[in-house]
């Protein structure tokens, strides 16, 4: 079998590398020209026995989109297009629809392993009709992990349904990554606990929450438990905003995978406008004190001695006015 595959980057390099272990013949093109093996998306497509298969592997967006546009010029009637990325799964339809214009098959795959993928292989989560998913196998079954095929790969649904599932899987590990997060900052922050890298590789070998996430973790904290070497600060994909707003189209309750990505939110404040608004409410009805802004804070006032306490009004509750 011989593909083209477009997006040679972190994914689709490695990509290319184990497809070729495998047996499968690869022709990738890529802007970059240390990495492609065609000049142009032109003379990918030319060196592509027919019918062809064309593998996308760029980012979401306009990437996506605009390299699908110009497959859907390029290509033929029964060739099929692979969107291998992070696509949203509404795109997919769109996609669809562009290419079955001139008669060009598509399917959508949501691909998991990241950078590990190219030693262990990829999980595999497609989207399309179930001949076109049969005339594709032979990529996925080089791409999944070894061992039985439902273990690494699903065939999910219709067009869109293998980005869903994906997305979903992408929520899910933003909440195991949180509760993994807060019970490493509470070990951390007792101080009868010594040894928190231990814990967590303590954690691996027959615990109920054993993953190859904490196995990640253990390997992150192995140099330096405290990670002082890593700001807090995290970005967030997309994917998870996707699957609360998916959640909430369909009335579903995702209390946890929504405080994990809220919580990624918090990490890129360096001073909290809600928690200012917070404090204020507490020296309004409380006369709590409060924490004067230091130079970072945006206010433009460092507060020598702090911002005047005012006393509590009657309706506060407090029971004391003077």
């Amino acid at each position: 079998m011989h593909i083209g595959l477009v997006g040679l980057g972190k994914m689709g390099g490695n990509m290319r590398t184990r497809l070729r272990k495998g047996g499968i013949e690869v022709t990738g093109y890529a802007r970059d020209p240390s990495t492609t093996d065609a000049g142009s998306l032109e003379e990918m497509i030319q060196a592509l026995p027919t019918p062809r298969v064309v593998w996308v592997m760029v980012p979401a967006g306009e990437a996506t989109d605009s390299t699908i546009r110009r497959l859907a010029e390029l290509l033929d009637q029964d060739d099929l297009v692979i969107d291998g990325g992070n696509s949203r799964f509404t795109e997919d339809a769109v996609h669809a629809e562009l290419l079955a214009e001139k008669g060009i098959h598509f399917l959508d795959c949501g691909v998991s392993g990241g950078v590990w993928g190219l030693e262990n292989g990829y999980g595999l989560m497609v989207g399309g009709e179930d001949e076109l998913v049969e005339r594709a196998m032979p990529l996925f079954d080089v791409l999944r992990p070894e061992g039985p095929r439902e273990e690494g790969f699903v065939h999910a649904g219709s067009v869109g349904a293998g980005h869903y599932a994906k997305m979903v899987h992408n929520g899910i590990e933003y909440g195991l990554m949180q509760a993994y997060a807060e019970g490493y900052e509470l070990l951390l922050a007792k101080d009868i606990v010594h040894d928190v890298h231990g814990c967590f590789k303590a954690w691996t070998r027959g615990t109920v929450v054993r993953s190859w996430l904490l196995d990640l973790l253990v390997k992150a904290l192995e140099p330096d438990q405290r990670l002082s070497h890593i700001k807090g600060y995290a970005e967030d994909s997309g994917e998870g905003r996707w699957t609360v707003e998916e959640a909430i189209e369909n009335a579903v309750p995702m209390p946890v995978i929504s405080a994990a990505l809220f919580a990624r939110f918090a990490s890129r404040q360096e001073d909290s406008p809600a928690m200012k608004a917070v404090a204020a409410l507490r020296n309004q009805f409380g006369g709590h004190a409060i924490t004067a802004a230091g130079p970072s804070s945006g206010t433009g006032d460092t507060g020598g001695n702090g911002h005047p306490v005012s006393s509590a009004g009657p309706t506060s509750g407090s029971g004391e006015v003077s």
